[in-house]
């Protein structure tokens, strides 16, 4: 009776004797099985030496440029390492091809040109001397006659340090304009006036500034020293964009060159930002006043 009671009783696990022919039970939170590591897949060397497969003439005339100066690159680097006479004479085959083609482009281009000259520069700005003479003298004549109607309405002041050795060279240039235009112009020396160069943020002398009178507009349109004839064009766009005549994206278009070749407004916009906004804010927040399209 006492050993059937004793086989009835439930053993603990703890308490039961492990035999040779049976592997451990292993229970609880720290008995686990370690995961295996990944290992990462070998990545090619970028920097190996790999000789360039270069096709048939034929199929590389159909490769887009920047896919044939890849090949050309890879070629030129293949041939610097291996040092071999084919490998070196492949490369200045590619370099042949790549010579060729743009000779075809070029060749192209000037019939294009003489079909659409309205894209070829020359119309508008010949080579020929006496041509050339003539286009200088028209413009001469057309930024002339432009800032003499404006004299009574602009002016000059030229920045200048009593120590500074180029305004002394500077002055003579702006007083030509003066003898030429009509304008007045206007010496100021920030060492004996201080408060102007910081009224006006002028830190470099010399510094000549286009004014508007009874206005608070005004731009620089020198630092440093600068020509008569540049000095002269300056003016002469300045006054156009203070006047309302331009915007800032023409700025750049000289005497007697709108709505020609060197204009950029002159087959549309070309931005798509507003630069009014951005010339308000460089000549003085709302003070300038531009008109939405060209003039």
């Amino acid at each position: 009776m006492a050993l059937s009671l004793a086989l009835a009783i439930p053993v603990p696990v703890s308490a039961q004797v492990s035999t040779p022919f049976a592997a451990p039970i292993k229970q609880g939170y720290w008995w686990y099985a370690p995961q295996p590591k990944a290992t990462k897949p070998e990545q090619p060397d970028p920097d190996a030496l790999v000789r360039p497969v270069i096709p048939p003439m034929a199929e590389l005339a159909g490769w887009t440029p920047p896919k044939i100066r890849k090949l050309i690159e890879q070629q030129r680097d293949y041939a610097a390492t291996v040092l071999t006479v084919d490998a070196v004479a492949d490369f200045w085959r590619l370099q042949d091809f790549a010579r060729r083609k743009a000779r075809a482009f070029a060749g192209v281009t000037q019939i294009a040109m003489l079909q659409h000259p309205e894209l070829n520069s020359k119309s508008a700005n010949p080579m020929v001397g006496d041509a050339r003479a003539e286009l200088t003298a028209y413009k001469d004549q057309v930024r002339r006659s432009y800032l003499r109607a404006h004299a009574q309405e602009f002016a000059l002041v030229m920045f200048s340090r009593s120590t500074c050795g180029y305004c002394r060279v500077q002055w003579p240039i702006v007083q030509r304009f003066q003898d030429e235009m009509g304008w007045q112009v206007t010496l100021m020396d920030i060492d004996r006036r201080p408060e102007l160069g910081q009224r006006f943020g002028v830190e470099v002398t010399p510094t000549t500034m286009l004014i508007r009178r009874g206005s608070q507009q005004r731009m620089v349109i020198a630092a440093g020293v600068e020509t008569y004839p540049n000095l002269a064009q300056m003016a002469y766009q300045a006054v156009r964009l203070l006047s309302g005549d331009i915007r800032p994206e023409q700025f750049m278009t000289g005497a007697g060159e709108e709505d020609g070749f060197f204009d950029a407004l002159a087959n549309g916009p070309v931005s798509a930002s507003d630069p009014r906004a951005q010339a308000r804010e460089m000549l003085g927040g709302d003070l300038v006043d531009l008109p939405a399209g060209p003039k």
